[in-house]
């Protein structure tokens, strides 16, 4: 029996807009745009009707502010939402209060004027869809499963299995995710002490908005929080998040943990890659680093954290029922590579505790 096609909803007050995104939507075998509307009053009625999957939704829009309409749905009819504006692109409180409000992604207009970067365009949105369409967003929804289109591996950035040459017992902690990441990656790190060993993080991102987020996290959060710099010291008491043009990973330069920027190829479809944070840790840490996969679509992190774990490292994964989309940690469970599963809440204690139960016990790295 052929499985269920996702229906889509898309709602953007441009007709120009709407046109292309059907058209991106209807070109793929696993969904289907069933409506577009110009407003949120009109989409409020296409949603009783057509019972859609998925919406995508603009935020500047007549009528009804699209965060406005977010809002009001979440609370009466939860369901997978994809925002689609302009002011994304900006790296705004916009989109994060978004996401704070339930959505489950977001992704900027496409630009009509270069058409040749449509393609690369029509796979970020229908790959965001399909991550909607499996999202909890208080019921699981039973839809086509999602096409996940692997390229390079994190050999194109580093080899595994560098022959280690320092000895430290300096702890550090390192954290990769993707849809629902900004979110779950918030849940952990305002739960941490200011004293909290060095953190490294790779969040799926575009490069508008990793310095945001990273600004945002600081605001909340009792450590330091920042958009990772090529070559600084990585320090304890804060969090270096890798920037949306470049891979992160971990060096060493003598005694001291440094970071490194890449802007080598995509791996696992991605740059930044989880993967390649993760195998720059198990290389140079070892013991002394701790792992964390958080909730994501995809497979991005799954062989890193199974190398970490392989090097000596604590790793822990999200559960599923915690997570927006298991699908990052699903994948890391299923390969082996997790030491622990735990619901989101749970992990920034657990780390705290692994912690300061192996304090001042370090390895050759």
């Amino acid at each position: 029996m052929e499985n269920r096609r996702i229906k889509v909803l898309v709602i953007d007050d441009s007709a120009l807009i709407r046109s292309v995104m059907k058209e991106i939507i209807d070109r793929e075998k696993d969904m289907e745009c069933v409506g577009a509307a110009p407003d949120p009053l009109v989409a409020r009625e296409m949603i009783k009707s057509l019972n859609p999957d998925v919406l995508t939704l603009d935020v500047e829009m007549p009528k009804m502010d699209g965060l406005d309409f977010l809002e009001r749905l979440m609370r009466l009819r939860p369901m997978p939402v994809v925002m689609v504006s302009t002011l994304t692109e900006r790296g705004s409180d916009i989109t994060f209060r978004a996401l704070e409000l339930g959505a489950v992604d977001f992704v900027s207009k496409p630009k009509m004027d270069i058409a040749h970067g449509m393609e690369e365009y029509a796979l970020e949105i229908t790959d965001k869809i399909r991550a909607a369409a499996q999202a909890h967003v208080h019921t699981k929804k039973t839809v086509a499963p999602m096409v996940i289109q692997e390229r390079l591996s994190a050999d194109v950035i580093l080899p595994s299995n560098v022959p280690g040459r320092f000895s430290s017992t300096e702890k550090l902690i390192i954290i990769g995710a993707s849809t629902g990441g900004t979110e779950a990656i918030k849940e952990v790190l305002v739960r941490l002490p200011a004293d909290v060993p060095g953190i490294l993080v790779t969040q799926h991102m575009p490069e508008n908005f990793t310095k945001s987020f990273a600004e945002r996290l600081n605001s909340l959060c009792k450590i330091s929080v920042k958009e990772a710099e090529n070559n600084e010291r990585i320090l304890p008491g804060h969090a270096y998040i890798a920037p949306g043009h470049s891979h992160l990973l971990l060096k060493r330069s003598g005694a001291n943990y440094m970071t490194e920027l890449s802007q080598g190829p995509p791996v696992n479809r991605h740059r930044p890659s989880v993967d390649v944070l993760f195998r720059s840790a198990a290389n140079y840490a070892g013991a002394n680093a701790l792992g964390i996969i958080l909730t994501g679509m995809g497979k991005d992190g799954a062989q890193g954290l199974l190398e970490m774990k392989n090097a000596g490292c604590h790793t822990i994964a999200q559960d599923e029922a915690t997570c927006v989309v298991f699908g990052m940690p699903k994948e890391a469970i299923a390969m082996g590579g997790a030491c622990e599963v735990l619901p989101l809440q749970n992990i920034a204690q657990r780390t705290m505790t692994y912690l300061a139960q192996h304090s001042g016990k370090g390895n050759r790295v």
